[in-house]
């Protein structure tokens, strides 16, 4: 009994430490520590452009704190010729006993069986935080839809993977990802100010953030 009141106390201590961060950064989550449970491994309801196409299957889910990282820079498309532009995300993915799963950034794609111009294509990138094995993806679609999606939240995505890579001893724990989902979003817009005459190129905001990502694996044959 005293075995099983220590691991329920672990794992309630590892919650507190997750919603700290989360307090810390100043995002508001109000639905406890993460809208998702990685116990049974199911995303929520999203917009049908982000359902994941059949044959695939989720096999890991991440919640996600950190920043995204933007820097104001020349805009075509913005009125006074200057925005901010996302340069990376930051983050650290949590399980749900509050473990470190899995670190989150921008970075080369160095998949060995991708060729260029692929090979080398800065991509949104995962990193298993036990064995090192990596995957990196590119946008296939977004959404903002209000129905699912909180107003002042980043977008939730549906990314596909362009190139994945074992650890140095072998490990594969990301190898095997076909889609992730960033889903349940919380902050991370880039700021309204501060981006909008000469003077304010390279100037940096690092937005604080939470989302939970849900990693898809090819689902086994049927017998």
């Amino acid at each position: 009994m005293t075995d099983c009141n220590s691991k329920r106390e672990k794992k309630t201590t590892r919650r507190i430490l997750i919603a700290a961060c989360v307090a810390a950064l100043g995002l508001m989550v109000t639905t406890g520590v993460r809208a998702a449970h990685a116990d049974d491994l199911t995303p929520p309801r999203v917009p049908k452009l982000l359902e994941v196409e059949d044959g695939n299957e989720v096999f890991l889910v991440g919640h996600g704190v950190g920043t995204q990282n933007y820097v104001c820079a020349p805009s075509a498309t913005s009125v006074t010729g200057f925005a901010f532009s996302l340069f990376t995300p930051q983050a650290t993915l949590f399980d749900d006993a509050g473990d470190q799963l899995i670190t989150h950034f921008f970075s080369p794609n160095d998949d060995p069986n991708v060729a260029p111009p692929e090979h080398g294509t800065i991509r949104v990138t995962w990193e298993d935080s036990r064995d090192t094995s990596r995957v990196w993806a590119f946008l296939l679609q977004q959404s903002s839809d209000v129905k699912f999606v909180r107003k002042d939240a980043v977008a939730w995505l549906l990314l596909k993977e362009s190139g994945v890579a074992a650890g140095p001893t072998g490990g594969d724990g990301l190898t095997k990802t076909t889609f992730i989902q960033r889903l349940n979003t919380v902050g991370g817009l880039a700021p309204a100010t501060g981006c909008s005459a000469f003077e304010d190129l390279g100037h940096r905001a690092f937005v604080p953030y939470s989302a939970d990502y849900f990693f898809y694996r090819k689902s086994p044959p049927t017998r």
